[in-house]
């Protein structure tokens, strides 16, 4: 296979992409989608898991070497470990990583350590039970902490706690961080992006969660080495077994350095978060186009991937207007 590297308009290499298997999930969380759900795609509407493997075939040709599966919650699939099975195969995929909830984790850690999983990302906004249901809207808080602890007894598998800090108290920042001092475990925090019900929530700033750490922990020095495939940025504490990172798109805008795509779980390849704009991609698989075609078709979608978002910028045009649990967290 002749494997090539994709560079966008803005001189970006683009090698990572974030595919999203399924919009259904068990977990109603706040600013992922509505406490009555939603229109949820037909089995119909959703690539098949012969159809990703296909398409993530032609990326690879294309240069993305790095791959994360999504959701909604991609363990609620049935067969979702065979799919990373089948990408984790795929000549020029370096990397495949699974981002979750934690719910089923526990049932199926050891399948996923199995079928070659590279790496852990699991969503976890409070320690506190009680916390966790109001913005989960679910009681399950239980269940995502024995996922925790069997995603630990694999220690060969970098596992991560990404958290949306929303409305969170001084206390509550460091119970999620000392994870990173107790366990080998990266802890993440995420700025909110307005996009979906999103828009609804300040977000807290790196700023303003670094002030607290600090004042708790002493003074947190940058690591210059990487861990992940994407924009994260991450900081040494004395005392810590894994390191403090932050995803700040607002306060620390990162578009110049953007190295990825997205696929939802229905087909559509967009190039930018913010905007609606992209490829309907299952149309050309159902129409039995080549894989010269498609490859076409996502190269002219990357060629035309936004300078950056605007999202202080007040309304654009062509904004995303879907909700996140619909594109792919």
């Amino acid at each position: 296979m002749v494997i090539l590297v994709m560079i966008d308009a803005q001189n970006r290499l683009i090698d990572y992409i974030r595919i999203s298997v399924t919009d259904r999930c068990n977990l109603r969380c706040v600013y992922c989608m509505p406490e009555t759900g939603i229109e949820m795609t037909t089995h119909e509407e959703l690539l098949s898991f012969e159809e990703m493997e296909r398409l993530c075939r032609i990326f690879a040709g294309l240069g993305i070497r790095k791959v994360k599966l999504t959701g909604g919650e991609p363990l609620v699939r049935k067969g979702f470990t065979e799919l990373v099975k089948r990408v984790k195969a795929i000549e020029g995929i370096d990397k495949v990583t699974v981002t979750t909830n934690g719910v089923l984790l526990e049932s199926f850690m050891e399948e996923l350590v199995l079928a070659g999983v590279d790496g852990i990302n699991i969503s976890l906004d409070s320690l506190n039970p009680e916390k966790f249901q109001e913005i989960t809207r679910r009681d399950l808080f239980r269940e995502v902490y024995k996922g925790i602890e069997k995603a630990l007894a694999y220690p060969e598998i970098p596992l991560k706690i990404n958290c949306l800090p929303l409305d969170m108290d001084k206390k509550s920042i460091l119970e999620i961080a000392e994870l990173a001092k107790a366990h080998k475990i990266h802890v993440r925090f995420i700025e909110v992006m307005p996009i979906g019900l999103g828009k609804k929530y300040e977000f807290l700033s790196e700023m303003e969660i670094l002030k607290v750490l600090e004042d708790r922990f002493g003074k947190l020095l940058p690591y210059e080495g990487k861990l992940g495939f994407g924009p994260g940025h991450y900081y040494t504490v004395e005392g810590f077994q894994g390191k403090i990172g932050f995803i700040s798109s607002i306060s620390h805008k990162f578009c110049d350095a953007c190295n990825r795509i997205r696929l939802t779980s229905s087909g559509y390849l967009k190039s930018c978060l913010q905007y609606e704009t992209g490829r309907d991609l299952r149309i050309l698989l159902r129409s039995g186009a080549s894989d010269e075609e498609i490859k076409e078709t996502i190269i002219k979608a990357i060629e035309e991937k936004p300078v950056g978002h605007m999202f202080l910028s007040g309304p654009i045009n062509q904004e995303e207007h879907q909700i996140m649990s619909q594109i792919g967290g």
